[in-house]
């Protein structure tokens, strides 16, 4: 695979489908660039799809040190790759790990950003949650490094968020496992400790968000239980954007309902690229329930 190289020298593998308007996909987690097979299929058609391995994930490097990874080199990477590929602005199309990479990057380059689809985004961020989630992101760690991933993933796959996409596409789901088993134990291990441990709340994060102008779409699944009061945080702050909720849908939209995933994203993108993608009316926000004060 062809690589990008960033600004602390870790190359990136990626691979790129179709022309015209660019839209990159940053994955989640437990998926890596092949997750976004059936976007790339999809909207390769149309646009120029580019996807890419996060560090940790090879064929891109592993970066031996924890150090290496955090929340900001994760949004900087998209613009590595963005730089690498001589594209000034693109559509940015995140889920989970990569929705938080995707928002931060709206943050960091918002004048490289078209559009942001945030989807999946919000594990760990709600304050009570906060410490629990760090503290997992330990015991993941250790787990991976002692067990391995194929034990992992075991485990991993069929957590409260994922079961739906087993019970609804188990073919799917099979694959899914079995690429989450493929990963690097070092760089998964680090990537928990150095970005998912480490990186802000989003509940601290309101005042970015507040300014943020660049047209917004976040997509969380009816049954993502941990995003579902972050997406709403999201959609009342960022005066851009736009909430969707999937019905019947787990943690892994893209992969369990391609179609309505799909269907979203490029309504999205097509009203984005319009120029009519509104922000939101200084009436809709009111102290007021009937505006009848």
């Amino acid at each position: 695979m062809p690589h990008a190289k960033t600004d602390d020298g870790v190359n990136l593998c990626y691979e790129e489908t179709g022309s015209g308007t660019p839209i990159i996909f940053v994955h989640e987690f437990a998926g890596d660039y092949r997750s976004w097979e059936p976007q790339i299929r999809h909207f390769g058609q149309r646009y120029r799809a580019i996807v890419y391995n996060a560090r940790g994930y090879p064929p891109s490097d592993v970066p031996e040190a924890v150090s290496s990874y955090s929340q900001n080199r994760a949004a900087d990477d998209i613009a590595a790759v963005l730089d690498h590929l001589g594209i000034t602005k693109a559509h940015i199309v995140g889920l989970s790990m990569g929705g938080f990479a995707t928002l931060h990057f709206g943050f960091r380059h918002p004048q490289r950003a078209l559009s942001l689809v945030v989807a999946g985004c919000g594990y760990g961020a709600e304050p009570g949650q906060r410490e629990r989630f760090r503290a997992e992101a330990d015991v993941v760690a250790a787990t991976i490094l002692r067990e391995g991933m194929v034990a992992f993933s075991e485990k991993y796959a069929y957590g409260p968020t994922r079961v739906q996409y087993a019970n609804k596409d188990p073919r799917g789901f099979a694959a899914f496992k079995k690429m989450l088993s493929e990963h690097s134990a070092l760089g998964s291990a680090n990537t928990q400790l150095g970005c998912q441990k480490e990186r802000p709340s989003l509940y601290e994060l309101t005042e970015q968000m507040k300014a943020l102008a660049v047209p917004t779409l976040v997509l969380t699944g009816d049954e993502d239980w941990p995003c579902l009061a972050p997406g709403i945080l999201m959609k009342q702050t960022i005066p851009s954007a736009a909430l969707a909720v999937m019905p019947n849908c787990g943690h892994g939209i893209n992969e369990e309902d391609p179609a309505e995933f799909n269907r979203l994203v490029e309504s999205f993108i097509t009203h984005a690229d319009s120029g009519r993608w509104p922000m939101r009316d200084p009436r809709a926000v009111s102290a007021s329930i009937t505006g009848m004060k």
